[in-house]
C-alpha cells in the first residue's frame, strides 16, 4: 500500500468523523421526536446517495462486482448501523451510547483479524483501549444496569459498523452507495410509519435535508470507501473521534461550554488517535497487495 493511497482513506475516514460529529447541531435545530428524525433524515440520505449511484454509472465505472449475497448481508447491517443509534438513544442516555461505540476499535479489530486475517498490533490495542478510557471519563463512565437494553442495541450498533468496514475492506467492489440507498430507504419507511403526522414545517424539512445529505449520506459513504485504504481497525480507531468534535460545534455553535470530563476524556481520545497515527510509519498490513475500490 503506496502512502499516498493511505494518506488519501484518512482523509476520507476522517472527513466522515467530521460529518457524522455534526449530528448534534442538526437534532439541536429542530424540535421533533427522534423517529420523524430519523425517517426524513433517511428519505433525503436516500435521494443523495441514488444520485451518487447514477453519477458513478454516467462517468462509466465499472459496476459492483462482490458476490450478491455479500450485497444481500451487507444490507441488513448497514440498516442495524444507521437505525440503531436511534432506538438505542430511545432506550438509554447519550452517555451510555458513547461508552459502548467507543469499542468499535476493538470489535473491528477483531472482526478483521477473523474475516480477512488482519493483525492486530499492541499499538493499536493500546489506543483502543486510551480511546475508551477517555469516552468512558467524557461519559461519566455511566453504565447503569437499568438500562440494559439500550446497552445491548447499542453493542449491536458498534458491532454492525465494524462489520460494515471489514466488509468494505473485504470486497472493494461493494458498490457502498447503493448498499447504503438500501440501507436508507428502510430506515425512511421504519421512521416515518413510527412518527406518523403532523409533517414537518419547511424550515425543519430544510435542516432534515441536510442532516441526511451530510451526517448520513455523505459520511457513510465516505468511511466505508476509505477503509478500503487503511486497516479496518485504524478506520474504526479514528472514528471515535466523532464523539470529541461533537461537543465542540455544539460549544462554538451554541455556547454550550463543555464540562471538565469531557475536556479531560475528549483530550485523551485525541491524544491516542494522534498518537497511533504518528507512531505508524507504515500501513499495518504493508506487504499485502493493494485492493483496488471502484467507487
Amino acid at each position: 500500500m503506496t502512502p499516498d493511497r493511505r494518506v488519501f482513506g484518512l482523509l476520507l475516514v476522517g472527513g466522515a468523523t467530521a460529518l457524522w460529529s455534526t449530528a448534534g447541531i442538526f437534532v439541536r435545530l429542530v424540535d421533533l421526536d427522534v423517529w420523524t428524525i430519523l425517517g426524513w433524515r433517511s428519505v433525503f440520505a436516500v435521494l443523495a446517495l441514488l444520485v451518487i449511484v447514477m453519477l458513478k454509472r454516467r462517468s462509466g465505472a465499472r459496476p459492483s462486482i462482490a458476490p450478491r449475497p455479500v450485497l444481500w448481508l451487507t444490507v441488513p447491517v448497514a440498516t442495524i448501523s444507521m437505525g440503531a443509534y436511534v432506538i438505542a438513544l430511545k432506550l438509554t442516555t447519550v452517555a451510555n451510547v458513547m461508552v459502548v461505540y467507543a469499542a468499535v476499535p476493538f470489535v473491528t479489530a477483531v472482526l478483521a483479524w477473523v474475516i480477512i486475517g488482519e493483525r492486530i498490533t499492541g499499538r493499536m490495542l493500546a489506543a483502543s483501549l486510551a480511546a475508551i478510557v477517555g469516552v468512558a471519563i467524557m461519559a461519566g463512565a455511566a453504565l447503569e444496569p437499568a438500562s440494559f437494553l439500550g446497552v445491548s442495541v447499542a453493542l449491536l450498533m458498534t458491532v454492525a459498523m465494524g462489520t460494515q468496514i471489514v466488509l468494505a475492506r473485504k470486497y472493494p467492489g461493494l458498490d457502498m452507495a447503493l448498499v447504503n440507498a438500501m440501507a436508507a430507504a428502510v430506515c425512511a419507511m421504519a421512521g416515518l410509519v413510527l412518527a406518523g403526522f403532523p409533517m414537518p414545517t419547511p424550515y425543519e424539512l430544510f435542516v432534515l435535508a441536510l442532516f441526511g445529505i451530510s451526517n448520513t449520506a455523505l459520511a457513510y459513504y465516505l468511511v466505508l470507501v476509505g477503509a478500503r485504504y487503511i486497516p479496518a481497525a485504524e478506520a474504526g480507531l479514528i472514528s471515535t473521534l466523532d464523539v470529541v468534535l461533537g461537543p465542540v460545534w455544539v460549544w462554538l455553535i451554541f455556547a454550550e461550554v463543555p464540562s471538565r470530563a469531557a475536556l479531560i476524556g475528549g483530550a485523551i481520545v485525541l491524544t491516542a488517535v494522534t498518537y497511533y497515527l504518528l507512531a505508524v510509519a507504515k500501513p499495518d498490513d504493508a506487504g499485502k497487495p493493494d485492493f483496488h475500490p471502484q467507487d
